[in-house]
């Protein structure tokens, strides 16, 4: 066996000196470069030679070599280093959602976290599947257990699958059983709030910076009314306001909604996409709304609105107003990418009626600023003449200013309320418009919510029974206009809607009942 003495004895006998008590020794001689140039052949034959001149410390150093054990590095411990019958014990202890988590680490543990047997416990425990299976012979019947069959006669993930499309049919069942009953003013599903909450439906922005940079804020307050839903979130950690370029709106669905506690934020979701807006010149290119002495209010088209600290002029809040009309396809069926296209109505010909959709419209009307309702009601048999139609606009009156029986007050002191960690206030003049506008069969025409604001209006008021100041309000997008007008009772201290006018884009009603108006 090679134990590398010579090469030790080589090493050590190039500067060793003999011994002086040594027998037949001479005078001891130092190292010298000379006797190193000698030579290896020289040296080894002097070794040859002379071996008992081998020093002490040579030895010394033999000898260690032989007793000192050779020293082994330390294995690298680690979860992946266990064998995959432990981790597979391991892994049966934990949760689907967790299991889904730990199937997103590597290959091997989306192996592991995808076995059969893990995920067939888990189908039985919350589907109770039937316990055997009847299996035909030639000559003779038997039962299988589930377990054995089921875990030998499927592919690998197949209990997995079959327990997600499961769970998520579950869900939607339980959805669309709580929508179906329709309000009868409104033509929304009654329970909606119900159904956001079973679906376990939530709501994110994700802003993005000219880099590329993505912020999420995910920390939001949630007001729900008769017909929408506002969300407002506020933080203490907004991105600079002048790096960023757009704020994406998200529908967030867990994958697998689980009714006993809140949805985990770190568990496998969906997105989304909702609605997509520009920032940048937000403060030139957007409509201002109103302030107070914090902030200052700007609407982003359609139903978003940014607050920005009027010091800093950095973003405080983002508000969402969100209508009810097919939100939930909305908030679900789209992608991460591309929002969810609105399936096109198939309009019902009548060759009846020559007014046909000019008239039956019904409008319910929304005015709130938070927490508090201003206005909510109903207008029925709303409807146009021809000769109303005007610059393609189907002008629909719901409250004349000259009929002043039908003029509606306005509960307690307009104004739009916000917060966030540190502050709150009240944006005075500023409010949530909701109009669901339906068509002569109870079904939803045009639906939006948005945030608007009072405009102080220079002409003065022609009416004798309201003295006092005229304000506006006007909302616009590419399927109709509204149109309100808003007096102010200084004897009283309240608010009067004195006019309401609504006007309908004609390719809109055209496109809808198939007519050409």
């Amino acid at each position: 066996m090679a134990t590398g003495r010579g090469r030790v004895l080589r090493r050590y006998g190039r500067g060793a000196a003999a011994p002086s008590g040594a027998a037949g020794a001479g005078p001891s001689r130092p190292f010298t470069p000379a006797a190193a140039a000698a030579g290896p052949r020289n040296r080894s034959r002097s070794f040859a030679a002379r071996p008992g001149e081998c020093s002490e410390t040579a030895n010394a150093v033999i000898k260690s070599l032989r007793l000192t054990p050779s020293i082994k590095p330390k294995p690298n411990l680690c979860i992946e280093s266990m064998p995959s019958e432990m981790l597979m014990k391991i892994l049966s202890y934990l949760d689907p959602v967790s299991l889904l988590c730990v199937g997103c680490v590597n290959k091997h543990f989306y192996h592991l976290a995808s076995d059969n047997g893990i995920w067939l416990k888990i189908y039985s425990s919350c589907f109770h599947p039937k316990r055997t299976i009847w299996k035909m012979k030639s000559e003779q019947t038997e039962t299988v257990s589930l377990g054995s069959a089921a875990l030998h006669d499927r592919e690998p993930g197949y209990w997995k699958k079959e327990y997600i499309f499961k769970q998520i049919a579950a869900v939607k069942t339980r959805v669309m059983q709580l929508v179906k009953p329709v309000d009868l003013y409104t033509g929304l599903p009654c329970k909606n709030k119900e159904a956001i909450k079973a679906s376990g439906l939530s709501w994110i922005i994700v802003l993005k910076d000219r880099n590329g940079k993505e912020y999420v804020m995910e920390k939001a307050n949630l007001s729900f009314k008769d017909t929408s839903v506002t969300i407002l979130w506020y933080s203490t950690n907004w991105p600079c306001l002048d790096i960023l370029s757009t704020i994406k709106l998200f529908g967030v669905t867990p994958l697998l909604p689980d009714q006993s506690r809140a949805a985990s934020k770190n568990g496998p979701r969906r997105r989304s996409l909702i609605a997509e807006y520009h920032l940048a010149n937000l403060t030139g290119n957007s409509a201002a709304v109103g302030a107070d002495k914090l902030v200052q209010l700007f609407s982003l088209n359609p139903g978003l609105l940014v607050g920005l600290w009027k010091e800093k002029n950095e973003i405080a809040f983002v508000m969402a107003s969100l209508h009810y009309h097919q939100l939930l396809e909305r908030s679900t069926l789209g992608s991460a990418a591309v929002q969810y296209a609105l399936p096109p109505n198939k309009p019902i010909l009548d060759d009846i009626d020559p007014e046909y959709g000019l008239h039956d419209y019904s409008l319910h009307l929304d005015m709130h600023g938070g927490s508090c309702t201003y206005l909510c009601g109903t207008f029925k048999r709303l409807f146009c003449r021809k000769g109303d139609i005007e610059n393609g606009y189907l002008r629909l009156t719901v409250v004349s200013l000259k009929d002043n029986t039908k003029h509606l007050p306005l509960i307690g002191t307009v104004g739009l309320s916000w917060e966030t960690d540190v502050f709150k206030g009240n944006v005075k003049g500023c409010y949530v418009m909701d109009v669901t506008l339906s068509d002569e069969t109870g079904k939803p025409f045009w639906c939006f919510s948005a945030p608007v604001y009072m405009e102080l209006s220079s002409k003065a008021s022609g009416l004798y029974d309201y003295m006092g100041h005229i304000y506006t309000t006007d909302y616009a997008d590419s399927e109709g206009r509204v149109c309100v007008e808003i007096v102010w009772l200084e004897e009283t201290k309240e608010y009067f809607v004195v006019s309401l006018v609504l006007y309908i884009n004609t390719k809109k009603v055209n496109n809808w009942y198939g007519t050409n108006y």
